[in-house]
């Protein structure tokens, strides 16, 4: 079960910009994440390339978690807002709920629920 300070620096490193960071620092080394019921994606590694990738092809991030964060023990579930823009300068507003499951002070496991009609550029 992750503490409440944990908690809050993991949800701060994603609010200012720091997503790749944000993995490197808070996820165990074999976590898995999943979005919409895809293949999950295995081990922070990969995970971290993964983010880095997709922030490579965007000009900024505005990230922003919608409280109340709801914690049950070791499940943890954040809404998120990110506003993409893209290099091209085009931009996506995405809604999403990050259901999680820590190991300690680490999430382990994370999977994400959103309306993939959100990801048409606007």
């Amino acid at each position: 079960m992750p503490s409440t300070a944990t908690l809050e620096a993991f949800i701060a490193a994603v609010e200012s910009g720091e997503h790749a960071k944000a993995i490197e620092d808070y996820y165990t080394e074999g976590a898995t994440m999943r979005e919409n019921q895809a293949e999950p994606r295995r081990g922070r590694d990969v995970l971290v390339a993964h983010e880095r990738a997709v922030l490579a092809n965007t000009a900024s991030v505005d990230s922003q978690c919608v409280r109340p964060v709801l914690v049950n023990g070791d499940h943890v579930v954040i809404r998120w807002i990110f506003d993409f823009t893209g290099k091209d300068g085009r931009r996506m507003h995405i809604e999403e709920l990050a259901w999680q499951r820590w190991e300690g002070e680490r999430i382990a496991q994370e999977e994400f629920f959103y309306d993939p009609a959100q990801m048409k550029p606007g």
